[in-house]
């Protein structure tokens, strides 16, 4: 349990739940975080986390808000870095391993983004996520778009499966990494899972095409 947290201002109360939510989600499945556990992990009582978040679904919410707000302005920040010296395949590549060192951080965040996907309603939670995946997609896209433009990108390459063979590597060094029980391996995979991506869609030379 984290020292008690019991004179903050509403706003940091708010920024508080959103990370102890974040750190449980590291240990624990996202099914399983109660508000009971949320508060004992902050030190305060379950009257004082429900005088900032009506319900437990209202709390998922602004998790989801966080994760969607920092991951998208890390990966921005990475490809704008980036494209300035390499091009498209540059900020494609720096968007891909800035993804991983956000989860290397943040362990918890693909379970919960996966457990509410997996909701058979919808919800506040689950649409912020969509809405989140919907950015991200039209991020790559531009990207593979910029480097077609730019003969990086092979120009009969189709973006949009482009896109899910990105995405989808991305979700399988999770999983490897969950099946190793070491987040770190992530990190490790991650430059030579890329080089494969970036074969994968680049553009062949004139000089080395059949």
């Amino acid at each position: 349990m984290n020292s008690p947290a019991k004179y903050l201002s509403a706003e940091a109360r708010r920024a508080a739940t959103v990370e102890a939510v974040i750190q449980l989600a590291a240990q624990t499945p996202p099914s399983e975080i109660t508000t009971t556990a949320i508060a004992q992990h902050m030190g305060v009582t379950q009257g004082a986390l429900f005088k900032h978040f009506p319900t437990k679904e209202a709390i998922l919410e602004a998790v989801m808000v966080w994760v969607a707000e920092h991951l998208l302005r890390r990966v921005d920040e990475a490809a704008h870095a980036a494209q300035a010296h390499g091009g498209a395949l540059a900020a494609l590549e720096a968007i891909f391993l800035a993804h991983v060192d956000f989860v290397v951080e943040h362990p918890g965040v693909p379970r919960m983004l996966f457990g509410e996907l997996q909701r058979s309603e919808m919800t506040a939670p689950k649409r912020v996520v969509q809405t989140l995946l919907g950015h991200y997609g039209a991020r790559l896209q531009q990207w593979l778009a910029q480097g077609q433009a730019q003969g990086q990108v092979a120009g009969t390459l189709d973006c949009a499966t482009a896109v899910t063979l990105f995405i989808g590597s991305l979700q399988g060094l999770v999983m490897q990494s969950m099946l190793a029980g070491d987040v770190l391996h992530m990190r490790r995979q991650a430059a030579p899972v890329f080089a494969l991506y970036r074969r994968a869609v680049m553009a062949v030379p004139a000089g080395d095409a059949p």
